[in-house]
């Protein structure tokens, strides 16, 4: 058997207002509704609870629930000051590491001067990091999933455009013949991780085959990003990584014209929090202002 904790609820609302009516307007249900919960709670206990009276009084079985009924209060008093310490003003989410290096910045900084909010970043994939939301380890995720996930809401964020870069002398080393299927095949290429399918899907699309060249995984962004200015191997980096580079003519594209575009989209729980909320708006604000729409 099982106690329905809001029959237990109104049990004790009787036994401290002292009558069915009072227990009645404190919980914001009719009489009826409240005598109909102790009559099925009576039942199933299989004993008679309250004294009715005035005031209403518990029986010696209604003192023995009476007291159960306390140290389940405490227990939830315990678990609810323990979890506002943790998470009070903290919001866990899942980024993918180059919107972390980039405009989610934005988005952290607005949160924790506006509203207080200090945000816990797991680094994830951006086409893994809305699974971590299932699980519950994170309250909303970046993600370029754009699927609606059970107990979540979504919404679009804008698109990361990645493109090919290597530094002058690797280009200069392996693409003298030009960028062909066949000198991609022998040109090291770098990824971030094995989650990292960004060089593939370039290389789907500019050979329209698939290719496998040498591949080195470095998972730091600026780790990477100096790889592929050192000539380690050919890259895809977003336009803030890429940019400061180009300029200073340490990088160059390798194939003009050809990019991975990524649309990003911004899971959370459906739950109505306001931490939530004033993050989500935080985030929007940064995703206008520096993604492409």
């Amino acid at each position: 058997m099982k106690l329905n904790y809001s029959f237990l609820e109104t049990f004790v609302e009787i036994i401290r207002s002292g009558s069915f009516e009072m227990a009645s307007r404190r919980l914001h249900i009719t009489p009826s509704a409240v005598s109909q919960r102790i009559r099925v709670l009576e039942e199933a206990i299989g004993q008679i609870l309250i004294i009715r009276g005035s005031p209403c009084r518990a029986t010696q079985s209604g003192t023995e629930l009476y007291r159960y009924a306390e140290k389940v209060e405490l227990l939830e008093s315990d678990f609810f000051a323990v979890q506002e310490k943790k998470h009070q003003g903290k919001a866990v989410v899942a980024v993918n590491a180059d919107s972390v290096d980039g405009w989610f910045l934005t988005a952290i900084n607005k949160a924790f001067r506006e509203h207080d909010i200090v945000v816990d970043v797991r680094i994830e994939d951006q086409d893994y990091s809305a699974a971590l939301l299932q699980t519950g380890e994170v309250m909303a995720a970046v993600s370029a999933d754009p699927t609606l996930l059970q107990g979540c809401k979504v919404d679009y964020l804008g698109t990361m455009q990645y493109k090919a870069w290597a530094s002058v002398g690797y280009y200069n080393e392996y693409f003298t013949a030009g960028v062909s299927e066949e000198t991609l095949k022998h040109a090291p290429v770098i990824m971030f991780n094995h989650k990292d399918d960004l060089q593939n899907k370039f290389l789907r699309h500019f050979t329209a085959s698939d290719i496998a060249p040498p591949v080195q995984f470095i998972p730091s962004t600026s780790a990477y990003l100096h790889a592929v200015a050192r000539g380690l191997g050919w890259g895809m980096l977003p336009e803030h990584l890429s940019a400061p580079l180009c300029a200073q003519g340490v990088l160059v594209e390798i194939a003009e014209g050809y990019s991975v575009d990524t649309p990003l989209y911004w899971h959370r729980w459906s739950l109505k929090l306001a931490l939530l909320e004033q993050l989500s708006e935080c985030v929007q604000f940064a995703a206008r202002k520096e993604l492409r729409a």
